[in-house]
């Protein structure tokens, strides 16, 4: 990527986004070949979140110790003495750093890199839509996700238009924690919108995830009900949090009065672990190993046998 930025950019200009990844040949961000585009901030702080490095509003610094030779040119480089070696290996201290990158730029072995940058929409647009062919020929399209677009509102709206006045199918992955003033601009530009779903009791849904969940059903029954877009709930499985089968049972009633395609599981998994040690942070779960394919499938059937449909993984 290019146009890297690291001052304190306005995450309010529709012009310019603030991005960690643009991920090319996406076949789990909705349907066909996609590009998906995430940005950087959310609201939410899931235990079993897969991006620790999506949720903070601003750019960031990732150590990878295995990388680090320990030749102190960062220590060297830093002037607000927020760096040191620990056992030989590169220690940031979060609470002194003031994020001037200087340290990245310095460091010979690739050890530190910044983790978001400030793209114009323009140059994100190119990108994401180099795959064109690929979209035109599997039903797919550009995908926005995070973190959470909704917390760039202005420019998630001005770049999905932007795909649309291209022609491209468009989707926007949210969790729903957003006021519906932000909402309401991006979804005219909407085709698909994936609504992650983590749990339907408030209290429950706060415990995982830092945040109740009253919003986040009433923009899913508002979004439902205003048909601008079509709907894929994704719930990602969480064992011991919300993989019972008398709750799935009773999220599978409770979805039969929200008309939206079909209900996808995702499965716990732990390839974000090393990125919370990579950004000086502990990975808030450690005794929740992945559901096994057969209970994925028994589950599935369960909330099938209420009448909707219900996808694994996708």
């Amino acid at each position: 990527m290019s146009d890297l930025n690291n001052s304190n950019h306005p995450t309010s200009d529709p012009s310019m986004g603030l991005v960690f990844s643009i991920q090319r040949y996406s076949i789990q961000d909705g349907p066909g070949i996609r590009t998906t585009v995430f940005l950087k901030g959310c609201p939410l702080r899931c235990d079993w979140c897969s991006n620790p490095e999506s949720q903070n509003p601003f750019p960031e610094i990732m150590a990878r110790g295995m990388k680090c030779q320990g030749c102190g040119t960062c220590i060297e480089t830093c002037q607000n003495e927020a760096i040191s070696l620990r056992e030989g290996v590169v220690h940031i201290e979060r609470s002194t750093c003031r994020l001037c990158m200087d340290c990245v730029a310095a460091c010979p072995n690739g050890a530190l890199e910044i983790t978001g940058q400030f793209l114009s929409l323009e140059a994100i647009f190119e990108e994401a839509q180099r795959d064109r062919l690929f979209y035109q020929n599997s039903g797919g399209g550009i995908t926005l996700s995070g973190g959470e677009p909704l917390s760039q509102p202005e420019f998630a709206a001005s770049f999905l238009k932007r795909c649309k006045s291209a022609g491209l199918s468009t989707a926007l992955d949210t969790c729903g924690h957003a006021s519906w003033d932000h909402m309401e601009p991006v979804l005219k530009y909407t085709d698909l919108v994936l609504y992650d779903l983590k749990h339907l009791d408030p209290d429950i849904h706060q415990q995982g995830t830092r945040v109740k969940n009253d919003l986040i059903l009433e923009n899913l029954a508002r979004i439902v009900a205003s048909g601008i877009s079509r709907v894929w709930i994704r719930i990602p499985l969480i064992q011991g949090y919300n993989d019972a089968e008398p709750y799935l049972k009773n999220l599978a009633r409770w979805m039969r009065d929200q008309p939206v395609e079909k209900i996808s599981l995702l499965n716990y998994h732990e390839w974000g672990k090393p990125k919370y040690g990579f950004l000086g942070r502990s990975y808030p779960r450690n005794d929740n190993p992945s559901i096994s394919e057969e209970r994925l499938k028994s589950l599935q059937a369960v909330m099938e046998a209420e009448g909707i449909r219900v996808t694994i993984g996708h």
